[in-house]
């Protein structure tokens, strides 16, 4: 048996219940490795590390230790969105098929990078099966997606776009910016702030990947799993959006997931990281004043036509969910992000000048926010308080 990790890094006597529900978190036996860090008004305030980087406990996880974050790349993407339409290089509302024409085929003409950003261009998943190692082949992938027909009117509905969001959004912007969303990433965002942020990872830093270990334990508390009614209809959306193709549930430890780019799924990143962007996000320094008020301004809500539960969603991010807390990641009702399945998290709220960052390699079985990630934002609210 192995025993507590350390605790490594440093954390503002302010925000030491936020060290303390860390450190809960990784007695508790929950963790495996995993960070956090907390960004306020441009300041690192919180950044801790603790445990292992690699299943069998042997490698401790580091400093600059950097693990997948699934979803959580969505709200890093939506930010890299939002710098280009700063910059003029892009149009929300224009249709999609005028930087990609094959798109418009099977009633999606009318489909804007919009519709795509907030889940509502009913593309949600692909029906006819895709080879396990077409998972790697962008343009193949792409053109999947342009000849896909909408799994509901586009516009009328919206339905959490798990994995097919990266492809037409990722395509839509290399077409209109002249480069990938993660080179532009790369040499727009996280250089500016020396970032370590990554979507398509060089091999010389795939020495630094944690291990991610899969769930092994459902939910105690009656939140949303979806995994159950995954397997029973084989032919719903739920089901083709997550395993076809198939690798797609297999492949986060390997070579060609990180070094491929898939806007949202395949971020790899530390909680430092992603805690300095958003907290960017809110500063000024990342984002103009036009473009941070678009972030947290409501694109769709109400009942998702594919998780089957009420979300609200901005332009690429996951907003406040009201009335259901345990859904959510900050107080602030302008708070905007995005949740990683198995349990990363990260988000800005304006109103506090938070940037939150948050990482782990031991996979959870929540498809929103996971109750580790929900106990240290708890934690940091009840810091902030007196303010």
């Amino acid at each position: 048996m192995q025993p507590t990790p350390i605790v490594h890094g440093t954390c503002e006597i302010k925000y030491l219940g936020v060290k303390q529900q860390f450190e809960k978190n990784m007695r508790s036996g929950c963790e495996l490795g995993a960070a956090i860090s907390i960004v306020r008004h441009g300041e690192l305030v919180v950044d801790l590390w603790s445990g292992y980087s690699d299943k069998k406990q042997t490698l401790p996880w580091e400093k600059d230790t950097i693990v997948n974050v699934f979803s959580t790349t969505k709200g890093i993407t939506a930010l890299c969105v939002q710098h280009a339409l700063d910059s003029g290089l892009i149009d929300l509302d224009r249709p999609a098929q005028y930087y990609w024409p094959d798109f418009g085929k099977e009633g999606k003409q009318n489909i804007t990078l919009r519709w795509m950003l907030s889940h509502q261009s009913g593309v949600a998943a692909l029906r006819e099966p895709v080879p396990d190692e077409a998972l790697y082949d962008w343009d193949y992938m792409v053109k999947r997606v342009a000849s896909e027909r909408p799994w509901w009117k586009p516009g009328s509905e919206h339905g959490y776009h798990m994995v097919t969001v990266g492809w037409m959004v990722g395509e839509v912007f290399r077409r209109a910016v002249g480069c990938s969303v993660g080179e532009y990433l790369r040499d727009e965002v996280v250089a500016p702030l020396s970032a370590d942020f990554h979507i398509g990872l060089g091999a010389s830093e795939f020495s630094r990947v944690a291990q991610l270990r899969g769930a092994t334990e459902t939910p105690k508390d009656g939140r949303v799993f979806l995994f159950e009614k995954m397997a029973a209809e084989r032919e719903g959306v739920l089901y083709k959006a997550l395993m076809n193709p198939q690798t797609l549930m297999t492949s986060a430890n390997k070579d060609e997931w990180r070094r491929m780019e898939l806007p949202s799924a395949n971020g790899h990143g530390n909680a430092r990281s992603i805690a300095a962007l958003y907290g960017a996000a809110v500063s000024g320094t990342l984002l103009s004043e036009a473009a941070l008020s678009r972030c947290f301004e409501t694109q769709s809500e109400g009942m998702d036509w594919v998780l089957e539960m009420p979300t609200r969603f901005g332009p690429g991010f996951l907003l406040q969910q009201e009335g259901h807390a345990e859904m959510s990641f900050g107080l602030g009702k302008r708070a905007f992000g995005h949740p990683g399945s198995g349990g990363s998290l990260g988000f800005a709220d304006p109103d506090s000048g938070i940037g939150f960052g948050y990482v782990m390699n031991q996979m959870g079985p929540y498809v929103m926010v996971d109750p580790r990630a929900r106990s240290l934002v708890d934690a940091l609210y009840t810091c902030l308080a007196p303010d």
